[in-house]
């Protein structure tokens, strides 16, 4: 497995906008190649047979159902509004004429 230089690591340093000084790229690089072997380890392991997943334990969907229930009216939701119009929350415009 090809290892990580220390410019490339620079290089990815740049492109995320991080600012590292020569000390802190000579610690990282070798770093990085520990955690890209043990990812290439793990890549070993898995055979064809097992199916790639996001997580050990199978998960279900713990929201409830969506339900329709009773709702306030047009009316009502705007009883508290300080404007309104065609049964609409009336706000001051925040954009010009060209959008």
């Amino acid at each position: 497995m090809p290892e990580i230089s220390r410019d490339e690591v620079a290089h990815l340093a740049d492109l995320a906008r991080i600012d590292l000084d020569d000390a802190e790229l000579d610690h990282l690089a070798p770093q990085l190649n520990v955690i890209l072997e043990s990812v290439a380890s793990i890549r070993g392991v898995a055979g064809d047979d097992v199916p790639p997943t996001s997580h050990p334990i199978p998960l279900t969907n713990v929201f409830r159902d969506d339900v329709a229930v009773p709702c306030l009216t047009a009316e009502q939701a705007l009883s508290g509004a300080p404007a309104s119009e065609d049964q609409r929350f009336s706000v001051p415009r925040i954009l010009g004429d060209e959008q």
